[in-house]
């Protein structure tokens, strides 16, 4: 039952906003659900609540946005995130890799940095650099979505940034974003790849604000994380991470191995508890309940140890 109830909070509007409900063939799952578990009590045709990778929505001071492209006869999600009001910040950006956005057609296109189109003009923060020390960090990647340029080009909306320490970004969380990029292009790893990023915006969980020149005032995150779920043959798998932003001695020059990003693997379960974030609400509760209790890190590439 608390799929049901999750999921008919994603169905309500979100701080006001309704969200984007668009029954697309790329939102039904090709893969079949293990363990004699029924499907989730809404279709994966429905809205972005009702998708795999979207994590449960808050029912007051967010906004909930989805951006597609057309590819073929097809509209294929690039990545759904929602947008917190308060601290202009995502509070997540949720996406996947599957049969479809696993491919490499592109490369990074470094289009202009715009504001996002999906977000009312008050919400929006402006194209402009965050300023010394901070990067205009990708959430979801740039090389996440390489399969058509103007999904390419989605990656670089305002919505999509967070004030990133340029070392932590250049060198540090970009380990940890190409292992992911690396497993998700690897269909014999996975069908499909479900992730979910962001920095948190928690009024305790930032290191202060970064200031544009219209009066308004980004979040910059104490915290980074990913959720990760994968299915392969009907099994599914999920790990999270979760690490402080900070300067860790890395750079784009000398990235940090993969054997220090393992350190920062949890357990789904401990991520929502750190996050307050209720992660890939729509598995069957028998599924979600046995892979977040568990983060078995070698069986995603990092060393053990």
């Amino acid at each position: 039952m608390k799929n049901i109830i999750r999921l008919l909070y994603g169905l309500v509007l979100a701080g006001g906003t309704l969200l984007f409900a668009t029954a697309c063939s790329d939102d039904t799952p090709n893969i079949n659900l293990g363990g004699g578990d029924t499907a989730p009590g809404v279709p994966a045709t429905g809205n972005v609540a009702a998708r795999m990778e979207t994590p449960a929505i808050k029912t007051s001071g967010t906004l909930v946005t989805a951006h597609r492209t057309k590819e073929g006869a097809d509209s294929v999600m690039t990545y759904s995130l929602e947008f917190d009001r308060e601290q202009l910040h995502s509070r997540w950006v949720a996406f996947r890799f599957d049969g479809r956005t696993r491919i490499k057609n592109v490369s990074r296109s470094d289009e202009p940095f715009a504001d996002d189109p999906m977000l009312p003009t008050a919400l929006r923060i402006g194209p402009r650099s965050f300023g010394n020390p901070y990067n205009r960090g990708h959430i979801c990647a740039s090389a996440d979505r390489l399969y058509s340029a103007k999904a390419n080009e989605q990656t670089f909306y305002m919505s999509n940034m967070s004030p990133q320490l340029a070392s932590f970004n250049q060198g540090y969380w970009i380990t940890l974003e190409g292992q992911v990029q690396k497993l998700g292009r690897d269909a014999s790893f996975a069908d499909t790849l479900y992730v979910v990023k962001g920095g948190t915006v928690e009024p305790h969980q930032i290191l202060g604000y970064v200031n544009r020149t219209d009066g308004k005032r980004v979040a910059v995150p104490h915290y980074y994380f990913m959720a990760l779920l994968k299915v392969k043959n009907g099994t599914y798998t999920a790990i999270g991470f979760w690490m402080e932003h900070k300067e860790y001695g890395y750079n784009y020059k000398q990235p940090a191995p993969l054997a220090v990003i393992g350190t920062h693997a949890v357990s789904i379960d401990e991520l929502e508890r750190l996050t307050g974030i209720d992660f890939f609400p729509n598995l069957p509760d028998k599924v979600e309940n046995a892979v977040e209790a568990t983060a078995q890190k070698t069986a995603w590439g990092f060393p053990a140890g």
